[in-house]
């Protein structure tokens, strides 16, 4: 088994998705990234997991990175976005999986796992919510606007002079004063998104239904991880931990809505920790 990674194309018919991958042949592990992200947002950490026996695989989902970029705002959902993953857990021959998803791949993530828990064998719920979020609707108006008519360079130009954007924390302001690449690669991961996904996905999550009742349903092993400064994921991600039977809740000291950046010692720890468990 390989444990360096490596990046590939897979064809699902409908859309091409670009993976990194590595330790084929391990137990499978699904990485899924967050709204404007890519699979990258996981880069350190696919040859660790390899290396801990685990065949670990972090996909740009659709209107992402470099995987296909539909032009019609329809093509993106969230059902279509797990329709997707269990066509790629198809294409890898993965009957079950680990899951582990951020944000908008943390929604996503549940989705799946109500339609299809047959597929998921342990879940990672990471700096996510279990509803629609709360944001300006002006805000919401605004940018769809701009992104269909001026395209997604556009919103990466006005979010870029705005500064501070509502997920804006201070383990974020810290990782951007150490790292300027920080949010250099933001602004990338946003560019290469799909200005029709963009549009859609910020329509989908502020107007999502609420699936704390059903989450009480999962069954499997699952940790909630949230940055103890992601404050608009904070009390949803307590709420998770405490509807699902068994669940664990990891508040990771440090960390923003990306921990995985921001503090990544104490992320890993804690994800590792779980891992080792399934």
């Amino acid at each position: 088994m390989t444990t360096t990674a490596t990046t590939r194309e897979v064809d699902l018919g409908e859309v091409t998705l670009s993976i990194a991958e590595a330790g084929v042949g391990g137990r499978p592990l699904l990485l899924v990234h967050g709204f404007t992200g890519a699979g990258s947002d996981f880069e350190h950490f696919v040859e660790p997991l390899a290396e801990r026996g685990w065949h670990v695989v972090a996909p740009d989902q659709r209107g992402h990175g470099a995987s296909s970029k539909p032009a019609d705002e329809a093509a993106y959902d969230y059902d279509t976005f797990v329709g997707d993953l269990l066509a790629l857990a198809d294409s890898l021959g993965w009957e079950g999986f680990v899951l582990l998803g951020h944000s908008m791949g943390g929604m996503i993530a549940q989705v799946l796992t109500l339609d299809a828990p047959e597929r998921v064998q342990a879940l990672v719920l990471m700096d996510t919510g279990h509803g629609s979020l709360s944001v300006d609707p002006d805000l919401v108006g605004a940018a769809t606007s701009i992104a269909r008519e001026q395209g997604i360079d556009a919103i990466a130009d006005v979010m870029g002079a705005m500064g501070d954007g509502p997920l804006t924390s201070q383990a974020y302001l810290r990782a951007v004063e150490a790292d300027p690449s920080y949010k250099e690669r933001g602004d990338r991961n946003l560019r290469a998104s799909s200005p029709a996904m963009f549009v859609a996905m910020m329509l989908r999550i502020g107007a999502s239904e609420d699936r704390l009742a059903d989450l009480k349903s999962v069954s499997v092993p699952t940790l909630v991880i949230v940055g103890e400064e992601d404050e608009p994921f904070r009390d949803a991600s307590q709420a998770m931990a405490d509807a699902i039977p068994g669940a664990q809740l990891a508040v990771v000291a440090g960390g923003g809505h990306s921990p995985q950046f921001e503090a990544p010692a104490a992320w890993w720890d804690a994800l590792s920790s779980f891992l080792d468990q399934v």
